[in-house]
């Protein structure tokens, strides 16, 4: 049961071949084998996820299953979930228990799903690597032995996706990181127009940037968990008056006489990508063009200042959003011998080096003397790259490019942060610019680890972008099937 995709479950589920406690079952169990080793979840939930499990069946026995029902997932555990801890990988909120449940997960909720648990991530979603958990950093379940980076910040999602200790999941993409990770992970990882998926009860990072998205094995299966994520919320002022409804299996945009543009971007031509990556990637662009598309160069001039415009702004906010966790209402508190050394001494002991780092960049500059010089700066770059992006939607349908440069590093790469940072070159453009962007398994390196290409869409274009990633999908026929992965 391991190996089988969310369709194919839900299809065996309806016709009553296995249960939603079977199911379940088999998912705890692997949790037990490979869990500490992988070290994807913080907080495991079995006794939830039974309880869930027994709900489905009872809904299915009674001929009215819900959208979702019976189906094991993992919450990245950013989002809030009521009574069960919600860390944000942060020793500062080590031992939060939120009394609500965020949108994202409330939607998991109504749709049916099994919670399995809450997995891991860099410290309040800042970081490339999962590396700046408080709680150790979660393994890629490729080549297991190398220790090699699940990715970040979605790395606990996209190693228990990975390794079959969920069907599915959720993750963040605040610069990429949903796509990144699910491209050395061999998984489909779907960053969706900003807005269409609430940020209601997800901790905060950067919020004009910060994205709720879908983790599954294969795009029709992320499709369907963005049906149950999506939709307008009330309680988040960001939230679009959008839906988002895929019917799966999701339909061919090419073949069959069907024509499109697919725009490639110039800039990135001059960025060094692995020799793999660039084998994998014209592959796959002469197979759109087998099916019919016509392949045209687009430019986006300011996309490789992208990097250095989000490296001011995703700060920026986090030095806002940040200042909440003071040690008066919630979260850690070291007490001080007066007010301001209670602030201090909570916020050295509860932070750790990279969101420190990032929270002191944000505060200089919003300082008077760099708001204007880098800060607006910054958000003027921003509106360059979202009105460049506009005209080369003119000019085509889609953009095909590279998630990454190449393949997972080992956890113990010795980058320095500004090389951490780089790692991020071909996603954070589309967060910028508030537009959705899927990140599909390409092939296979040489190396035998996988590689993704990301298709990028219009605002609100989602579902295009995931019929086009579905025939790279095909034509890539990457085999993720955990038990092919790692074994039974």
């Amino acid at each position: 049961m391991i190996d089988l995709t969310i369709t194919d479950a839900l299809e065996k589920l309806k016709s009553r071949k296995i249960s939603a406690t079977e199911l379940t079952r088999a998912h705890l169990e692997r949790i037990e084998k490979y869990g500490a080793d992988l070290n994807c979840y913080i907080t495991t939930t079995p006794e939830r996820a039974l309880s869930d499990a027994a709900a489905a069946d009872a809904r299915y026995a009674a001929g009215n299953p819900l959208p979702l029902d019976g189906i094991p997932i993992a919450m990245k555990d950013l989002f809030a979930t009521r009574n069960i801890r919600t860390t944000a990988a942060s020793h500062m909120l080590e031992n939060f228990v939120p009394q609500y449940e965020s949108t994202v997960s409330q939607k998991f909720i109504d749709a049916g799903t099994v919670l399995l648990g809450k997995t891991n991530l860099d410290e309040f979603a800042m970081g490339t690597f999962s590396k700046t958990s408080y709680f150790g950093a979660p393994i890629n379940p490729w080549q297991m032995e190398r220790k090699l980076t699940a990715g970040g910040s979605s790395g606990g999602t996209t190693s228990a996706v990975a390794s079959g200790l969920a069907m599915g999941g959720t993750g963040t993409d605040t610069g990429g990181s949903i796509r990144f990770p699910a491209s050395i992970t061999g998984l489909v990882g779907m960053k969706p127009t900003y807005g269409l998926c609430s940020r209601w009860g997800c901790v905060a990072f950067a919020s004009s940037l910060d994205t709720p998205g879908p983790i599954a094995r294969t795009v029709d299966d992320a499709a369907l968990l963005l049906s149950a994520m999506a939709g307008h919320d009330d309680k988040d002022s960001t939230s679009a008056d959008a839906e988002f409804h895929a019917h799966t299996p999701l339909s061919p945009i090419l073949g069959d006489g069907k024509k499109l543009r697919i725009g490639i971007i110039k800039e990135f031509a001059d960025v060094e990508i692995s020799p793999d990556m660039k084998r994998i990637f014209d592959a796959r662009i002469a197979d759109l063009k087998s099916l019919g598309a016509d392949v045209v160069e687009v430019s986006i001039p300011n996309v490789l200042d992208a990097l250095a415009a989000y490296y001011i702004i995703a700060p920026a906010e986090a030095s806002s959003n940040l200042a909440r966790y003071d040690g008066m209402r919630y979260g850690l508190r070291v007490d001080g011998a007066d007010l301001i050394d209670t602030y201090k001494k909570t916020r050295a002991a509860g932070f750790g080096t990279e969101v420190q780092r990032r929270m002191i960049i944000g505060t200089a500059v919003l300082s008077s003397e760099s708001y204007e010089v880098y800060f607006m700066q910054a958000a003027r770059v921003r509106r360059l790259i979202a009105d460049a992006f506009d005209r080369a939607f003119a000019r085509c349908d889609l953009i095909v490019c590279p998630a990454g440069a190449g393949t997972a590093l080992p956890l113990n790469s010795d980058l320095s942060p500004l090389e951490y940072y780089a790692l991020d070159l071909f996603t954070v453009a589309m967060n910028l610019a508030g537009i959705p962007a899927c990140s599909v398994p390409a092939g296979l390196a040489e190396n035998g680890l996988p590689l993704g290409v990301q298709v990028v869409g219009r605002r609100f274009d989602d579902m295009h972008v995931m019929q086009l990633a579905k025939h790279i999908e095909q034509f890539a026929a990457v085999d993720n099937r955990p038990t092919k992965i790692m074994g039974k």
